[in-house]
């Protein structure tokens, strides 16, 4: 039997990008996200089976849980960024929406799953997908550095307390990422200023980039922990030290 995974945030970016790699490693994944148009796209690509769930919804997840024979890997990469206002002025509706998909989802689906990771012959492992926001912060980042820095001390906490069972708990945290919805939606829909935040910077990271992270450190073996990685592109040293020019020849 090919081992299960279970992939959240599934109908773009480094979710579907997660999905199209397992597979190729042979994983039985079921693809999960809000969106069935995508998820229909990538189950027609990759022969994953999908699932329409809003991770927020509790009853859902349960439900969507208790239909699974089995899991040995959780991805949680559902998640996003919502504004990009300063504190004195952001909106609140964006903060709660930040910390529902990317807390309290995260939240949901691993106490929902935890059982069939526990019980996964030869160890669970799931996988957390944060951010460097989770770490530093920024001028306009306070509501995503804040729902990250959550989702870390989730992670990390996780980790502490399932100390003494065989499921590994990882973090993923991403810096420069570049998809193709991410930025459109925390600035609103605004292209331009989605856009002038890559401009010059010579291949952030893609999608694909995360997704090799992802099966690199679950190929592991099922005894050697990456508790936290985080990865950025050559051009992005730290959060705000970023250089916008060519680093490559053509």
């Amino acid at each position: 039997m090919p081992p299960r995974a279970v992939v959240t945030g599934a109908s773009s970016g480094i979710g579907a990008a997660t999905v199209r790699r397992l597979t190729k490693e042979g994983f039985d994944v079921v693809a999960v996200a809000r969106r069935a148009d995508r998820l229909d796209a990538l189950r027609e690509e990759t022969g994953a089976r999908v699932r329409t769930l809003d991770v927020t919804d509790e009853d859902a997840v349960r439900d969507f849980a208790a239909g699974l024979d089995g899991c040995e890997l959780l991805v949680n990469n559902a998640g996003g960024a919502f504004g990009a206002e300063h504190v004195a002025v952001a909106d609140r509706a964006d903060w709660q929406r930040m910390f529902s998909v990317n807390v309290l989802g995260t939240l949901c689906v691993t106490q929902a799953l935890l059982p069939l990771l526990r019980a996964a012959e030869g160890g669970g492992t799931i996988v957390n997908l944060t951010s460097t926001a989770a770490f530093v912060n920024y001028e306009g980042g306070g509501g995503y550095s804040a729902a990250k820095h959550a989702e870390h001390a989730l992670t990390e906490t996780l980790r502490l307390e399932l100390n003494g069972e065989p499921v590994r708990v990882i973090e993923i945290a991403p810096g420069m990422v570049r998809t193709d919805e991410f930025a459109v939606r925390r600035f609103h829909g605004d292209r331009e200023k989605a856009a002038a935040l890559y401009e010059g910077v010579d291949r952030p990271l893609t999608a694909e980039d995360v997704a090799e992270c992802i099966v690199l450190v679950i190929g592991l073996p099922q005894h050697v922990n990456v508790d936290q990685m985080v990865v950025r592109p050559l051009a992005q040293a730290a959060q705000h030290r970023l250089h916008r020019g060519p680093l490559f020849g053509p």
